[in-house]
């Protein structure tokens, strides 16, 4: 066979696999997998290669130092050129330290799948995995080489796989990411705003706050005065966001504070925007007389802006609509590897995931019937782009 399965076929096939996805899913996620504990990082990678292995794929586990392996899953398109790809992009690590399953078991009601992770993300691994064999049951040759990216530290930042997914990205003509979709509608992230981290510190000069407080440079005060000069930066209608979630500072209430420090979170939708906050922050200057102020950080995601985005939206609203299926965009404050993709001008589409909600919570789930059709929408994309 040679032409792409239609989209409502790829559904009905897919429909009656809904309690092997949720076996699938259990499976991947009753072995426990914290970005920080590289062992059981490690156990839950090999879980979910030998799944994966159970297709026609190429698959290696990439070695890390300080967390588990990157799964890197090689699809041969029988009709594709070398330098024709797609790539599908998600992560395995999850927030939970091991041992939150004691609390948290993984469970299924009769629409809903709870468990750490099952919606950031295990449930789109597992989405992809039955994409990919509905396609090779169907005996479909893709057109496009795929490789499916399966990260361990999207959570702490991809410090290890940086480079491996923006490797693959500049070799591949559109990127896929399996993060979750937002909200009970299951739509599709069409814009991220960039991500940042800022540390402020002060320096101030210690006193007796009673006998000379004059003596002093109350770094504490100067810190107040910053955060509140600060705050006045953020543009809600535009996107960008300051906020000084971390603070501290001094060392006894009878002292003057000769040392303070916060660290602030920044967002912004647009790489202009970026730009010129981080020009404004290197312009600060202190208040108090005396005080010094010391800034360090930048941004470290990029955002997906929305043209990055817009044309394999409307492919995917085309393909769910012959599918039964509505299909609508958003565009959220987190940041995920998408962004990273995204800034290297591939057009990336984000949010294919799992549909549920309460990420990075107890009350972590996804909505179960929604998994086949994300499956099938995700089969027809790489069919077709």
């Amino acid at each position: 066979m040679n032409f792409a399965p239609h989209p409502l076929a790829l559904r009905k096939a897919l429909e009656p696999r809904l309690p092997e996805m949720l076996a699938v899913l259990r499976r991947f996620t009753v072995v426990e997998s914290p970005s920080t504990d590289k062992s059981a990082a490690e156990r839950c990678a090999r879980i979910i290669a030998a799944t994966w292995r159970r297709l026609d794929v190429s698959l290696s586990l990439i070695p890390q130092k300080r967390c588990g392996p990157h799964i890197l899953i090689d699809v041969r398109g029988a009709t594709a050129r070398p330098a024709d790809q797609l790539l599908v992009l998600g992560h395995y690590d999850t927030v939970y330290p091991s041992g939150t399953l004691r609390h948290m078991p993984f469970h299924v009601t009769s629409r809903k799948a709870f468990g750490p992770g099952v919606f950031d993300m295990k449930a789109g691994i597992v989405q992809a995995f039955f994409a990919l064999e509905a396609l090779q049951r169907s005996g479909v040759l893709l057109r496009k080489r795929i490789v499916f990216l399966w990260t361990s530290d999207e959570e702490i930042g991809s410090e290890s796989s940086r480079k491996l997914i923006e490797s693959h990205a500049r070799r591949s003509d559109a990127v896929f990411v399996l993060e979750p979709a937002f909200g009970p509608k299951g739509l599709l992230k069409t814009a991220r705003k960039g991500v940042g981290e800022l540390e402020l510190t002060v320096h101030g000069r210690a006193s007796h706050a009673g006998l000379a407080p004059e003596k002093g440079v109350n770094a504490v005060h100067e810190l107040a005065l910053q955060i509140a000069r600060l705050r006045t930066w953020n543009n809600p209608r535009s996107g960008v966001t300051l906020n000084a979630d971390v603070i501290e500072g001094g060392s006894r209430v009878n002292v003057i504070a000769d040392r303070a420090r916060a660290r602030f979170d920044l967002r912004a939708l647009r790489v202009t925007d970026i730009r010129l906050l981080e020009a404004r922050l290197r312009a600060l200057r202190p208040i108090l007389p005396g005080a010094k102020l010391e800034i360090s950080g930048a941004f470290n995601r990029p955002p997906l802006e929305r043209k990055m985005s817009r044309a394999l939206f409307r492919r995917a609203k085309s393909l769910a609509a012959q599918m039964n299926l509505e299909l609508d965009e958003c565009t959220v404050g987190g940041g995920s590897d998408g962004n990273l993709t995204a800034a290297r001008g591939i057009p990336t589409l984000d949010g294919l995931g799992a549909v549920g909600d309460g990420a990075h919570s107890i009350h972590e789930h996804i909505l179960t019937h929604t998994m086949p059709a994300r499956a099938a929408l995700l089969a027809s994309l790489l069919c077709v782009c």
